[in-house]
């Protein structure tokens, strides 16, 4: 039997930008010890499994080269782009995904695909591990945390750019990933930010959906705005549009291409 793979870039509208993400859709559930090995073949940041459960929704999951991943937001625009383009749904006709972080929906809205995620606001840390700053090799402005990742926001965008942190203190931290942030120098975008998470096996996330669930919250209370533009300054970069609702959802936006399909010959 074979099993058809997409590579889809995500965050982008244009090929080998944004964040790649393999999309494969399973004619039934596979187990994820399964799943993880093919994702770790694809050794991308991200690999979604989707099985159809109604018209118009699936279930959906993702994998990391080492690890399954409660959510994520590229992999997730990945799979709505493809199941659009490959006509599984219509293209007016809203996605329901069934996946560890709940029911999350998307749908195409003025050009871009607008996915319904929870919000995921971080708590000051008053008192950050000495090994957070050592790892980064800067100093913070402000740590905080939520239940993914730590957020730490620096003085400035160049500070944001030029940071090369020690990848193994960052992993020894123990969480899923960090999140590095400063304000934008000025338009298009409101701010500017960087992953890490290597105790994942993915040492620089290109373009991280879910790190702006924390993200659009934490920027939203400090610009006066609901509606905000953050650029992933990866090698690759991706833009990312957020609106803040008051209902502890945020909207995140973005477009996304198609680069490849291959056959998987298990």
């Amino acid at each position: 039997m074979t099993l058809t793979l997409f590579q889809v870039d995500a965050f982008t509208d244009e090929p080998f930008a944004g964040n790649p993400a393999a999309v494969c859709v399973l004619p039934k559930p596979r187990d994820a010890t399964w799943m993880q090995k093919v994702a770790t073949e694809m050794n991308l940041s991200e690999t979604a499994f989707l099985v159809q459960r109604g018209e118009t929704a699936f279930d959906l999951r993702w994998f990391t080269p080492a690890a399954e991943v409660d959510l994520c937001g590229h992999a997730t625009l990945a799979s709505a782009h493809l199941i659009w383009e490959q006509h599984y749904v219509a293209p007016d006709q809203p996605i329901s995904f069934h996946t560890l972080s709940g029911v999350l929906t998307t749908e195409h809205h003025l050009g871009q695909i607008e996915m319904n995620f929870p919000a995921e606001p971080e708590v000051p840390l008053l008192h950050p591990p000495s090994e957070l700053v050592e790892a980064l090799g800067a100093v913070p402005t402000y740590v905080g945390k939520n239940r993914l990742d730590y957020l730490v926001v620096l003085d400035d965008e160049a500070a944001v750019r030029a940071l090369a942190p020690d990848l193994g203190l960052l992993e020894a931290l123990g969480m899923r990933g960090f999140i590095v942030t400063a304000r934008a120098f000025g338009q298009p975008y409101d701010f500017v930010s960087r992953y890490f998470a290597p105790s994942y096996g993915v040492p620089e996330d290109p373009v991280t959906g879910s790190a702006h669930c924390c993200l659009g919250p934490y920027w939203s209370q400090r610009l006066g705005r609901n509606d905000l533009v953050g650029y992933q300054a990866s090698s690759r970069g991706g833009t990312v549009h957020v609106r803040v609702g008051l209902d502890d959802r945020v909207i995140l936006g973005g477009q996304a291409v198609t680069v490849m399909r291959a056959e998987l010959l298990v």
